[in-house]
């Protein structure tokens, strides 16, 4: 199929989707016929899309972790863990390595290895080779709604099994699921599997079953400023409802300064609902997601705890309907069900104390979301003049221009032009906007805000101040100040 941004016709669709279901054996198990009245069967609150809806009415922020191991027993345990002690509010299965580069052979050894190992040798559920039923095993067995978590260029066949499996939200996008990922697949090829992941979605819309997408917010998760994450979440947002998505939630990797952090929620929400609106998307409801932290850890337990409640302070003044959670082993590594279930519980607490509170209008914040709104308009509107109108071919371009640019992807296809450093007062801002299309004001006041920091640095603002703001947070500061 040629690339364009329209909705795939039924017969184009089912055509590619022989050969999709093709691709490991337990695709033989997925039929529509049977899938869309169980998903129907789903009782409303363990169903993804309906509870962020109501989550978003009532002004609630729900908690989310991360977590998947190998064995369906295992993974179950896992979950019912962090559902009853840690108190989550939604649960994922984290896909693991193999399966996100579509290597089910590698998954099968590895599911087998863990059986004799008596735990887990892959780092993630491989839901693939788990199929239909290991899904729907996990489903019974907790009492919470279930998202596909994972990073995967090509998630067609993940997609189409756990769907049917019961799974009523799927992460990922055509750019977040592949720059910050991937080095050599092609955003051609992503964003048409992804346009393929957004059209069964649709299709499942169109015969009333509500399915949640989340294009991935935190990209590299590394000096991201929140007008490029914007952008990306706006784009993949637009190519999703394209396809017949009705459920939507955007999401924001934290940066660290709470009104930078407020201020970018905000005006991604209410830009992506502007576009939503001037397109004429009948019936899409937009949804939050706050992540926390995603650079260095403190080791120290104590010290991560503060970086989580940050993040869940920030979530919930911001308004996000949704907070993905860390815990205290970040530094570490792969964490306890203990250390998880203890990061979701500092989570709730925050998120308890904050309830019905948001971070009061100011003029400063004001400035900070017009200032993000105008870079983020100058990127998704030079990214459809470049594809004529198209997105999905504008992406391509954007790319290919710079016009889009992810800090530190590590894709080939990524110019990785534009440089960010923080401003004095820890936002993160463009000390190289690279051949992001910006106007001389917006590049002049990124300019004007770190040459304060200079000032108060005694030094010239330079890629060194990027280097030491990457390890700040692991050494206990959000700005890379240099030693005294």
């Amino acid at each position: 199929m040629k690339l364009k941004n329209k909705k795939w016709s039924e017969g184009e669709f089912f055509d590619i989707r022989k050969e999709v279901l093709k691709g490991w054996p337990t695709g033989k198990d997925v039929d529509f016929n049977e899938s869309i009245p169980f998903l129907k069967s789903i009782p409303d609150h363990k169903n993804f899309a309906i509870k962020l809806e109501k989550a978003k009415e009532a002004g609630l922020t729900m908690a989310q972790p991360r977590a998947g191991v190998a064995l369906i027993d295992a993974h179950i345990e896992l979950l019912q863990f962090l559902q009853d002690e840690g108190g989550a509010d939604f649960l994922p299965s984290t896909i693991d390595a193999y399966t996100r580069q579509n290597r089910y052979e590698e998954c099968e050894k590895g599911i087998k290895e863990s059986e004799k190992a008596g735990r887990s040798l892959l780092n993630g559920f491989p839901g693939v080779n788990h199929g239909v039923e290991g899904s729907r095993r996990v489903l019974e067995a907790v009492n919470l709604p279930l998202q596909i978590r994972h990073g995967t260029p090509d998630a067609r066949l993940l997609s189409e099994i756990m769907h049917a499996g019961g799974y009523t939200s799927n992460e990922g996008g055509g750019i977040s699921y592949n720059i910050p990922y991937a080095k050599s697949v092609t955003l051609e090829k992503s964003i048409l599997d992804w346009q393929y992941c957004d059209r069964l979605v649709g299709f499942y819309e169109d015969n009333g079953v509500q399915i949640n997408r989340e294009p991935f917010g935190p990209l590299t998760g590394t000096l991201v400023p929140p007008s490029v994450s914007n952008a990306v979440a706006i784009v993949e947002a637009l190519l999703a409802a394209e396809q017949g998505v009705k459920s939507i939630t955007v999401g924001y990797g934290q940066c660290g300064n709470l009104v930078q952090d407020v201020a970018a929620v905000r005006a991604m929400e209410e830009q992506l609902q502007e576009y939503i609106d001037k397109l004429g998307y009948k019936n899409v409801v937009i949804t939050t997601v706050f992540h926390q932290w995603m650079g260095g850890f403190p080791q120290d337990e104590s010290k991560a705890f503060g970086v989580i409640s940050w993040g869940s302070a920030t979530a919930a003044l911001a308004g996000a309907t949704k907070v993905i959670v860390k815990t205290p082993h970040e530094a570490i590594g792969i964490p306890t069900k203990e250390a998880n279930a203890e990061g979701i519980k500092c989570t709730k607490m925050i998120l308890n104390m904050l309830e019905g509170q948001r971070l009061t209008d100011s003029r400063v914040l004001r400035e900070e979301i017009d200032l993000i709104k105008a870079e983020t308009a100058c990127i998704v509107e030079e990214t459809y003049k470049l594809g004529m109108g198209d997105l999905a071919v504008g992406t391509v371009r954007a790319f290919e221009a710079g016009v889009i640019d992810i800090p530190f992807g590590p894709s080939k296809y990524n110019r990785g032009l534009m440089m960010p450093a923080r401003d004095n007062e820890g936002c993160v801002r463009y000390l190289d906007a690279g051949n992001l299309p910006f106007t001389k004001e917006i590049k002049d006041i990124n300019r004007e805000k770190l040459e304060v920091r200079g000032r108060v640095e005694h030094r010239d603002i330079g890629f060194q101040m990027t280097v030491d703001d990457i390890f700040a947070v692991g050494l206990g500061k959000l700005i890379g100040r240099p030693k005294k």
